[in-house]
């Protein structure tokens, strides 16, 4: 990607190294603590909050988290910075889609983080991966999933990490434009399968979405270079639930799908690269996905 001489976002809230924690009853547990226990949740069946209410000192007060201050990513920080210019990026292209249909397009703010840190819709955690929380309108990103996409995933490359923060940045598309609180409220009156089935086609149309602030990026920002195309279509194969069940537990289960297929994510993305078009993202409509 052709990103040297881009501007950065100025919505990036670093919360990286400092400090934040949990308080309890008036006093204050550190992350290392909450650690302690996602650890005793996962291995031994506790409650994490019981622990958390061990680990404070008796009693069971309400448990309050305190994001920690928010700072500029370092200057030498490359990725902090490639994030940025990414952020910036999708701020330029829905701003004009959505200006050119007579709507206001709000930026998100993208929060850096490592191991956990406290968000409007709970705990956000690295083993997550990326996520967009619509309660506080931000999108959560510890930068070490990179490494993961490029050495777990075998996705590497500077538009697949782009990628992943576009489908993030769709997802907060979705929500300005109250999609999110629609499946939400279906989701809740469907059975598991039907939840599911619904799941699906919001994330795809994240995907889709996705490819449409590609194609603003290629054609009116010119920030795409030859093989950028292949390595964002080589990220959405490698995080398609099939493949992910399929190295994870050695079978498919597609019922339980949530995010669609390899096949699935690859296509949607490169229905909205290929048009630019956000009309062509309405997954809830099609009869085949």
């Amino acid at each position: 990607m052709r990103m040297d001489n881009e501007r950065e976002s100025d919505n990036l809230e670093d919360r990286r190294g400092s400090g934040g924690g949990f308080s309890l009853g008036g006093g204050h547990l550190s992350l290392g603590a909450v650690a302690i226990a996602l650890i005793a949740s996962y291995f031994l069946g506790v409650n994490p909050m019981t622990v958390l209410n061990m680990l404070g000192g008796g009693g069971l007060p309400a448990v309050e988290q305190h994001a920690p201050a928010a700072h500029r990513p370092p200057a030498d920080d490359e990725t902090a910075r490639f994030v940025a210019q990414v952020l910036a990026s999708t701020e330029d292209a829905w701003q004009q889609i959505f200006q050119a249909s007579g709507k206001q397009y709000r930026d998100p703010k993208l929060v850096l983080f490592s191991g956990v840190t406290p968000t409007a819709c709970g705990t956000g955690q690295s083993a997550m991966g990326p996520f967009y929380c619509p309660g506080d309108q931000r999108v959560y990103i510890d930068l070490q999933f990179f490494d993961e996409l490029k050495t777990r995933f075998k996705a590497p490359g500077e538009f697949a990490q782009a990628y992943v923060i576009a489908h993030e940045v769709g997802h907060h598309v979705q929500n300005l434009l109250g999609i999110s609180e629609q499946v939400q409220r279906a989701r809740q009156r469907a059975g598991e399968a039907e939840s599911n089935a619904l799941s699906v086609r919001l994330e795809l149309q994240a995907d889709c979405l996705a490819g449409v602030w590609g194609n603003r990026a290629g054609t009116m920002q010119n920030l795409l270079e030859a093989g950028d195309l292949e390595a964002a279509l080589h990220a959405a194969s490698a995080i398609g639930d099939d493949r992910l069940q399929q190295q994870a537990q050695g079978r498919i289960v597609p019922e339980s799908f949530t995010h669609g297929s390899s096949a699935q994510r690859v296509r949607w993305f490169k229905r909205g690269f290929e048009s630019g078009d956000i009309n062509q993202c309405n997954t809830f409509k099609a009869a085949q996905l």
